[in-house]
């Protein structure tokens, strides 16, 4: 099954590189700066990703610590496919033992271009027959299928006739950390949110507020940056823990991981704050904040009452537009009166809607394209004199 949004590299990755993280497209580069900043090795961006590492010990970290990424994926083999029997042959020829028993579940996702094999859907009952006619054969039982939540899940994706079996070590998208108990409508999905705060040029002393904060994504991400909180340090266990492998060296090496990233935690941040009209999304951003265990200082008003920071800092939200939330001139130009009188501050603002870069009368030192989901997105970046 394809997953929506997934881009698969181009390419089959060099055997030095067989980790692949994904982004969301636009954000490859935040991804490959922040892969560099956290010491990982050949780094590589491109289409849909950055292309890493080697070792599934570092898959593991980059599960834990990566703010940008969507998914970890470890590349297995890359083989010839050009028919269904190519793909369900080289499939089979893996060694499926070490990641699934017959206890286990797993579920299949691939993608496909370029190739005389056009139907993913194919591909992904191909490769599931391939995996359990194997384990069915050396064990005597196969695993099961679960879409829901599977033990194990395998991304699969043909490019010009080749066929590339990745590993997905996250297992849930990385973007769900695990502190959202509540969202509002249309929410920003957290890898992108701390995708932008990297994009914006945010130095993480200055102060930040987030005037329209919705379910308080941005500032909840800014706090966890600030202070060096890993991301998956909510979470209670990523995909390969669920692997058969895991044993109690692996178990160890995990416990190990977390304890260092606890150890990097810095006692504070500077002054994050997050601000809305609306009382129900700052009840919402308030229960989110204390799920995350992070401080953000919370009001209602409206982003017309925008004040300065001090000291001048950033301002940075993902106002509401047509195919999010009823967003409208009116809207914009009073958004845009507010921050462009704010001398000396930084702005980044998402926006959705050309109208939004309109308002602001082009005036952008920035514009970056970025995606949220299918939409185009324009990330403006202003310095107001």
């Amino acid at each position: 099954m394809a997953e929506k949004g997934y881009k698969p590299p181009t390419e089959i990755a060099a055997p030095a590189t067989r980790l692949f993280a994904t982004a969301a497209r636009g954000t490859e580069g935040a991804l490959r700066d922040e892969l560099r900043e956290l010491g990982f090795r050949a780094v590589r961006a491109e289409r849909g990703g950055v292309h890493f590492g080697g070792e599934l010990a570092e898959g593991a970290r980059a599960c834990l610590e990566l703010r940008t990424a969507i998914r970890v994926l470890y590349r297995l083999d890359a083989f010839p496919a050009p028919d269904g029997n190519a793909l369900y042959e080289g499939v089979k020829a893996i060694d499926w033992r070490p990641y699934l028993t017959a206890q286990h579940t797993l579920f299949v996702r691939s993608v496909c271009r370029d190739s005389r094999l056009s139907h993913s859907q194919f591909i992904a009952q191909k490769t599931k027959d391939a995996i359990v006619d194997q384990l069915r054969e050396l064990t005597g039982a196969r695993p099961s299928v679960d879409r829901a939540d599977p033990d194990l899940t395998l991304f699969v994706h043909v490019v010009r006739d080749v066929c590339s079996v990745y590993l997905d070590l996250a297992g849930e998208s990385l973007h769900r950390r695990g502190y959202r108990a509540q969202a509002m409508e249309a929410p920003l999905k957290e890898s992108l949110a701390a995708a932008i705060l990297r994009l914006s040029g945010w130095d993480r002393r200055s102060p930040l507020v987030d005037p329209m904060c919705g379910s308080g994504t941005i500032p909840i991400e800014a706090v966890l940056w600030a202070r060096q909180i890993a991301p998956g340090l909510l979470r209670d266990r990523f995909g390969l823990e669920r692997w058969a492998c895991h044993d109690e060296a692996m178990r160890k090496g995990m416990v190990d991981l977390r304890e260092a990233a606890f150890a990097r935690i810095l006692p504070a941040s500077p002054e994050i704050a997050g601000s809305d009209i609306d009382p129900a999304a700052l009840a919402v951003a308030t229960e989110n904040a204390r799920v995350a265990g992070v401080k953000v200082t919370w009001s209602q008003k409206s982003v017309a009452d925008l004040a300065p920071l001090s000291p001048p800092g950033l301002v940075i939200t993902n106002p509401p537009y047509g195919e999010r939330l009823a967003g409208g001139d009116e809207l914009f130009a009073a958004m845009a009166t507010a921050m462009l009188a704010l001398h000396g501050h930084r702005i980044a603002i998402l926006a959705g809607s050309p109208a939004i870069a309109r308002a602001f009368h082009h005036d952008a030192a920035q514009s970056l394209a970025v995606y949220n989901g299918d939409i185009e997105c324009r990330l403006l970046i202003l310095t107001p004199g």
